[in-house]
């Protein structure tokens, strides 16, 4: 038995996971308890069997003006989740990245990460 907080909504439901015996997929039943909605039971079904994250790191500047405020490195993210056992290598990727000045907000600094359909993108316009 688990528990969980559900954050997919504000209500922040108090979820309750217990495993059963095992499919034809060969993977163990879930039974939720405590979600108030649909969405609360899909989250521990994920969060249990699948955890994803989106990530959120920073990565290197090069080329611009050089001087006392200058930026040395812009905020980035990923726009969708990726899986949890894969986020010290993209974020390995991210910190060896450079990205040229101007960057916007919401410019791809990576695409298509290791094919698994993850882009990253800046979060703050830099120029």
């Amino acid at each position: 038995m688990r528990n969980l907080t559900c954050i997919v909504c504000p209500m922040g439901c108090s979820l309750t996971v217990e495993e059963g015996a095992s499919g034809t997929d060969g993977l163990p039943s879930l039974s939720v308890m405590g979600n108030r909605c649909p969405r609360g039971a899909a989250y521990a079904q994920e969060e249990i069997r699948a955890p994803r994250r989106v990530v959120t790191a920073t990565c290197g500047v090069q080329g611009g003006t050089p001087g006392l405020y200058a930026p040395r490195r812009v905020p980035v993210k990923t726009v969708a989740a990726c899986p949890r056992e894969k986020i010290p290598a993209l974020l390995a990727d991210i910190y060896q990245t450079q990205v040229s000045l101007p960057v916007k907000a919401g410019d791809t600094v990576i695409a298509n990460w290791k094919g698994e359909g993850i882009n990253v993108v800046a979060v703050r316009t830099l120029m």
